[in-house]
């Protein structure tokens, strides 16, 4: 159990690691675990709007797929052109003495390699997570965002994922707020 005890507070830790890529965006933050948290609900919310898909696939592929990021950091678009994480060697050294460490391994890598429904939803899911936060800076009057919102767009691949951006870009951020709003 000491292993699986060690794997928990590895897993903790993407509590503390930033998202790198929001320096290069010139707002906005957000934690390695928090985006772990928000793709995993978004697949979540898939699982129900597609229901043929393995459901604890998909949720468990988006839970895990960042875990490596414990030990190489979160790498942005600009940092992975100068910068090789050895993602392989950081998850076999993660998963050695676990007992469901295969498991881990298989999904990372099905995550990666994109070829199954579910990794091409997961994938989509990690798209998708970037598009809320876009949406609700630019909707929050920063700048930068909407000239990005086009290219991730760009990068979704089902047509779950592509239904759900454009519905979040319909939306206002705050409107799920607002019309349920009260004085008290």
């Amino acid at each position: 159990m000491k292993h699986i005890a060690n794997l928990l507070f590895e897993a903790k830790i993407l509590k503390n690691i930033p998202r790198s890529g929001y320096h290069f965006l010139g707002s906005g933050h957000e934690s390695v675990a928090e985006h772990s948290f928000m793709i995993s609900m978004i697949a979540f919310v898939m699982t129900q709007l597609e229901p043929d898909v393995d459901a604890r696939r998909l949720i468990s592929m988006c839970l895990v797929h960042d875990l490596p990021e414990s030990r190489t950091g979160d790498l942005n678009y600009v940092q992975k052109k100068y910068v090789l994480a050895d993602e392989k060697k950081a998850v076999r050294d993660l998963i050695k003495n676990i007992p469901f460490g295969e498991t881990i391994r298989d999904l990372i890598e099905e995550f990666n390699e994109g070829k199954t429904k579910e990794s091409r939803l997961a994938r989509d899911a990690d798209q998708l997570s970037f598009i809320l936060e876009l949406k609700t800076l630019s909707d929050t009057g920063r700048q930068g965002p909407d000239d990005w919102l086009p290219i991730v767009m760009a990068r979704l691949v089902t047509d779950t994922g592509k239904r759900i951006a454009r519905s979040i870009i319909e939306t206002r951020w705050d409107e799920w707020w607002r019309t349920h709003y009260v004085e008290g």
